[in-house]
């Protein structure tokens, strides 16, 4: 086995083992245990804690780079990226936080930050912008995910009733005549759709699909 196939062996079983046992149970430790080896023997392959996280988040943005790859439209190779990144959150609701965490410095971010950096210049967005731009739309893909998988979105956190219930007849009108909305079980699928699909209308309105250079 080569080193990059022993390095690749270790970072699937780290994130299988976040997978069923939470991020926190990711230690170098636990993770030679798993492979049977001693401890110092992975150092030569991932480095210390830090390399180890750092390849981590290599790991899990590989997953993305089929749909980096995608072809047609900008919007919509964007959308497809915004797509893999939430089923990306789903298979791996732990260490999927990672990507909140650490930055994004691997080379594997970097191609997939790439496709995304050539895709909203296709699409117009001036190249003085790119980089913010890019940063807006990672965050609400990465924050949604991550809220529906471990956050305020997830199963059984979403009781506007009980809210409701806080408070006297007067005090929250605006939540009491919204009530009949806001007691429907959301359909997180088509709400995420629904946000990629604004904020391409904002971005296709605010630079028309030109493409000015600065």
């Amino acid at each position: 086995m080569t080193s990059a196939d022993r390095k690749t062996a270790i970072l699937d079983a780290a994130l299988a083992l976040a997978d069923e046992r939470g991020l926190t149970a990711v230690t170098m430790r636990a993770l030679a245990q798993r492979l049977g080896v001693t401890p110092m023997a992975l150092y030569p392959h991932v480095g210390d804690k830090d390399g180890l996280l750092d390849g981590l988040v290599d790991r899990l943005l590989a997953e993305l780079l089929p749909a980096a790859a995608t072809e047609g439209p900008p919007a919509e190779r964007l959308k497809a990226l915004g797509r893999a990144s939430r089923a990306l959150a789903q298979r791996h609701p732990s260490a999927y936080a990672l990507l909140l965490a650490r930055p994004s410095v691997t080379p594997d971010a970097v191609r997939v930050v790439d496709a995304l950096y050539g895709a909203l210049s296709e699409l117009g967005v001036p190249d003085a912008e790119v980089p913010r731009v890019e940063r807006l739309i990672s965050t609400f893909v990465l924050g949604y995910a991550t809220s529906e998988v471990n956050g305020r979105f997830a199963a059984g956190r979403v009781n506007p009733r009980a809210q409701r219930a806080q408070f006297g007849p007067d005090e929250v009108p605006a939540h009491r005549a919204l009530a009949e909305v806001l007691d429907r079980v959301p359909d997180w699928d088509a709400e995420f759709e629904a946000d990629l699909d604004d904020l391409f209308v904002l971005l296709q309105a605010r630079w028309g699909g030109q493409r000015p250079r600065s």
